[in-house]
């Protein structure tokens, strides 16, 4: 079905004194709740292809490109090879769970580990990669404002932000007709300069793949490892990825050979394309520092100018490579803005119990990118990076080895996702005591307090101590504190018979809306209620009552 024929969905009014006028729920796109099955009518394909569109940013060319100039081509291909798997054996288990049970990955955090309050953490290290991300982006386009118009930087800064706002207001119709129809142009700019390279000067890549680097010491362990933390910064894109996929459509036997193949290719998957892109970016910035030195090298404008000059008048030079930087920038952005929006949304109306709308912190969101754009974060991205990756990998491996391990494997944790409030405790200490032991262990090391032999690895202390505490803590804690309830209150199952999300309609008795059975629950003061309508419930009012000590394991 074509994004057009996507039904719109009813607009829920926010409980008690909440009520009145607001966006249709289209525009909001179930911030905070399960996407019912009703508003999922997009095929696989469609879902995929709107998800891969999304990972269209330059920031790769970048990071990639400080890795291989600093480490040289071989440990730059090996850093991006040792993060490639890491990301895709991370991202299986949650972008799994996202498609399968459609809900975003703040949701799937809450029961897988953290419970209901726990995950307002990691919620803040989510937007925490969208806005550092956008202003990534936003500082690349700035680049190619300069060197194409002469803009100030300050001024292109300005501009990659206020062009987003009118482009993400809609949500995911808009974003999904937005990667859809920029798609082919973006692969066309983005291939043609490699494949020009590769037939007229075969001699580039060996010279690509000899190149030392400022180290000139060969392959070396510790260069890899530096180089894969700066690329494992972007595991945090699983969440952007899961923002598209819990649109997906439910599972059938009909279906289920494209559903799994836009999973996988749009989930973890992306991180090959990704992966692809790192490469290009080294191979660029070799071929830019031979061509016009290595000061420009890592602007992925100069690597594309360098290029173009070759293979077309230089009259169209420019004009191209802006369009190229211009249509990354604007694919990227509006995905970091709207899953960045959801994420403070998600934070702010659980701790505060208020629904501000999602809208209010796209600006937010935008408001953070901005000023660290201005104070010129891109002379040192490569180490903010290194730094957020270990944060990022921290609660991505803890979320998906609950997933994989605790669920799975030892069954102490729920297999069902859970993320409504009362039937989870408010912090369980699985997740948040495993990411904080890896997030804060990887730090001291990654700031040399256990010696500069091991800074290096951090990452490898971010990945291990999250995969050993997990389990570890789920044994110790016996899985008591992932269900505060095991029974909703109402009798339907959540799954139907193939083991997809209900369905069924039932009316939520604060604002009379319709929501589908995942999304419901038993209200202590009669009926049944929505999950926001709860979240926002200041009084405690219709909070179901905990199961008697003993009955509340998984």
């Amino acid at each position: 079905m074509a994004i057009d024929d996507a039904p719109a969905a009813k607009a829920p009014a926010p409980p008690g004194k909440e009520a009145g006028a607001r966006a249709g729920e289209t525009l909001e796109d179930y911030t905070l709740r399960f996407a019912p099955r009703s508003y999922r009518r997009w095929t696989p394909a469609v879902v995929g292809a709107s998800a891969l569109g999304g990972i269209a940013y330059m920031a790769d060319f970048s990071i990639a490109a400080g890795v291989g100039v600093a480490h040289g081509t071989v440990n730059a291909l090996l850093s991006i090879g040792v993060a490639a798997v890491i990301i895709f054996v991370t991202g299986l288990p949650l972008a799994f769970y996202g498609a399968r049970h459609n809900i975003d990955l703040d949701l799937i955090t809450r029961g897988a580990g953290f419970g209901y309050y726990g995950s307002v953490v990691t919620s803040l290290v989510f937007a925490s990669f969208t806005f550092i991300f956008f202003a990534t982006e936003g500082s690349i386009m700035a680049q190619g404002l300069r060197y194409a118009l002469h803009l100030p930087l300050w001024i292109g800064y300005l501009v990659s932000t206020l062009v987003i706002i009118p482009l993400v207001v809609y949500g995911m119709k808009a974003l999904a007709k937005l990667q859809s129809w920029t798609n082919p142009l973006w692969l066309v700019l983005i291939a043609a300069p490699l494949v020009f390279l590769l037939v007229t000067e075969p001699s580039t890549v060996s010279h690509w793949l000899s190149f030392e680097g400022r180290d000139h010491r060969g392959v070396s362990t510790a260069a890899v490892m530096l180089g894969a933390g700066a690329c494992l910064s972007l595991i945090g894109q699983i969440g952007e990825q899961i923002d598209y996929l819990r649109f997906m459509p439910p599972r059938t036997e009909a279906n289920r050979r494209a559903w799994w193949t836009s999973v996988l290719l749009a989930g973890p998957g992306w991180v090959f394309f990704g992966a692809l892109k790192q490469a290009i970016g080294v191979f660029m910035a070799v071929y830019v520092i031979g061509a016009v030195g290595s000061a420009a090298a890592v602007e992925p404008i100069e690597q594309f100018t360098g290029v173009f000059e070759r293979m077309m008048p230089s009259w169209l030079v420019v004009p191209l490579a802006l369009v190229l930087v211009v249509l990354s920038q604007v694919k990227i952005n509006v995905t970091n803005a709207y899953s960045g929006s959801l994420a403070w949304t998600n934070s702010f109306t659980r701790v505060t119990r208020h629904y501000p709308g999602r809208l209010v912190f796209v600006l937010v969101n935008l408001a953070f990118s901005l000023v660290l754009m201005e104070a010129d974060m891109f002379s040192f991205l490569n180490n903010l990076l290194s730094f957020y990756s270990n944060c990022a990998m921290a609660w991505v491996v803890t979320v998906a080895t609950d997933i994989g391990v605790n669920k799975y494997l030892l069954k102490l944790s729920p297999k069902e996702p859970e993320f409504r409030r009362g039937m989870l405790y408010a912090v369980n200490p699985v997740g948040l005591t495993s990411f904080l032991a890896s997030s804060l262990g990887s730090i001291a090391v990654y700031f040399g307090l256990f010696g500069d032999g091991i800074q290096p690895y951090s990452p490898l202390v971010a990945v291990g101590v999250a995969l050993v505490a997990t389990p570890l803590m789920a044994f110790a804690t016996r899985g008591r504190y992932y269900l505060r309830r095991r029974d909703d209150g109402i009798a339907e199952p959540r799954t139907d018979a193939e083991g997809n999300p209900s369905g069924t309609p039932y009316t939520c008795a604060v604002c009379g809306e319709d929501y589908e059975r995942p999304d419901m629950l038993a209200s202590a003061a009669g009926g049944v209620i929505c999950s926001l309508c709860l979240a926002t419930d200041r009084t405690g009012t219709h909070l179901l009552p905990a199961d008697p000590p003993g009955r509340a394991a998984a």
